[in-house]
């Protein structure tokens, strides 16, 4: 398993850009696939996109066309850099990995990821 701690998120007006990153502790020489969610009081948590260990990537309707992830393995830290903010975007983010041999870049159901960071908050207004 692995640690994650997310940092980037604030407050920002609509229209504006937030760039998010996740650091990840530990070995990661088992994990299949990285992602991005979000999740907002009483709802489920949302994938966004998913990032496997080729760098293969994949996007959820959520996430696609104004978010782009990316993962720096050198440093292993993974990002989502948000463009075009709206207010619907407003929500808990949270980057996860998972040590799940069949998770792929497809698996964007939070079901699919073991590890977890705590989340940052993103409002926008």
């Amino acid at each position: 398993h692995v640690q994650l701690v997310e940092s980037g998120g604030g407050s920002v007006q609509a229209g504006g850009s937030l760039n998010l990153s996740c650091v990840v502790f530990g070995d990661t020489t088992k994990t299949t696939v990285f992602g991005w969610f979000r999740q907002v009081p009483d709802r489920a948590r949302e994938g966004l996109a998913a990032i496997d260990r080729d760098g293969m990537i994949n996007y959820a309707d959520a996430g696609r066309g104004r978010f782009t992830i990316s993962r720096d393995v050198t440093f292993n830290i993974l990002t989502l850099q948000m463009n075009s903010l709206k207010v619907e975007d407003t929500a808990m983010y949270y980057c996860a990995a998972s040590s799940r041999s069949w998770a792929t870049m497809t698996s964007l159901g939070p079901s699919a990821y073991t590890d977890w960071g705590r989340g940052t908050q993103v409002t926008v207004s």
